[in-house]
């Protein structure tokens, strides 16, 4: 049966540093994200839009900024993912800022209990309130879903922690950007993650990494979820992130292959975008970089 791909936007920028973001699924779709995938001999159906949420600040809520909104949308993208996947289709969710890939996973989990995800990422997103100085909620992903932080978010899928940690693999991080706190969590999780400076170590092949990597996820579990931030790649080669990393990432050339080794990779079960701010691409020259790089990624899959 022929894949097919079914695009949905989230412009939240709920749980974020501030605007941008949730401009970024019309700006992808401007720079022909659904007609050069169909060009590419990719299937996909665009569902449209969430509904726009703007950046605010939370001063009554400060170690969990906007807490009731992260958890709205969380809930929506759930609601919309999980009909995808009742369709058949693969989701290509494209945000907004990270903490959507908590509703993506809520949806899986629910049908497909197995699932692991492969958190393709500039930042571990370890923090929980308490720890956290800004209090947003983009920086504690990981943290929620390993089953700590906020209970509104902590709880939002169908068990608690939603996933455990031997599903959850990440790779690119930049270790410099850890805080003594997340090193603590980093630790005591025993997390499998792989570091940006380690991917790119002198002698390494960072695509075989990757492929190592994935395929070591998908020896005991049947599918995972591609949550893939634009920050992982460095930004004096490519700002188009929200929260930037100058100096520190991966090569912008050797982000995008490892990209197209993970969505290449047959257990794909969905693939989310996340931290692309246009604000920061005015010319769109980065968009249309990403949207080649996803053409890429999703064109080279197998029959």
């Amino acid at each position: 049966m022929t894949e097919e791909f079914a695009l949905l936007g989230v412009p939240s920028c709920a749980g974020t540093h501030g605007p941008g973001q949730e401009k970024a699924p019309a700006a992808l779709r401007s720079a022909g994200l659904v007609d050069r995938l169909r060009a590419a001999g990719v299937k996909v159906t665009d569902h449209g839009d969430l509904p726009a949420v703007p950046f605010t600040t939370d001063p009554a809520h400060r170690d969990r900024q906007n807490l009731p909104k992260v958890v709205e949308v969380a809930r929506a993208v759930a609601d919309r993912v999980g009909a995808i996947l009742d369709s058949g289709a693969i989701p290509l969710v494209v945000g907004g800022d990270c903490t959507i890939t908590l509703g993506v996973l809520a949806a899986h989990i629910a049908r497909r209990p197995d699932t692991g995800l492969l958190y393709f990422d500039g930042d571990l997103d370890l923090s929980v309130p308490g720890t956290s100085r800004s209090g947003i909620l983009d920086t504690m992903v990981l943290s929620h879903l390993l089953g700590d932080g906020a209970p509104e978010l902590r709880d939002i899928g169908p068990r608690t922690p939603l996933m455990p940690v031997s599903a959850v693999a990440a790779f690119g991080y930049e270790p410099a950007e850890l805080s003594p706190s997340g090193r603590e969590r980093l630790a005591s999780y025993g997390l499998r993650a792989r570091s940006c400076t380690e991917i790119t170590a002198p002698g390494t092949d960072p695509v075989a990494e990757a492929r190592a990597f994935w395929r070591e996820l998908a020896s005991g579990h049947e599918r995972f979820v591609l949550h893939f931030d634009v920050d992982v790649i460095d930004s004096v080669d490519f700002p188009l992130a929200d929260f930037p990393h100058f100096n520190e990432g991966l090569p912008v050339g050797t982000a995008f292959d490892c990209l197209a080794e993970f969505g290449s990779a047959p257990p794909l079960a969905t693939l989310v975008v996340t931290e692309v701010n246009p604000h920061r691409d005015p010319a769109g020259t980065m968009v249309d970089a990403l949207v080649e790089a996803l053409v890429r990624a999703l064109g080279s899959r197998p029959a």
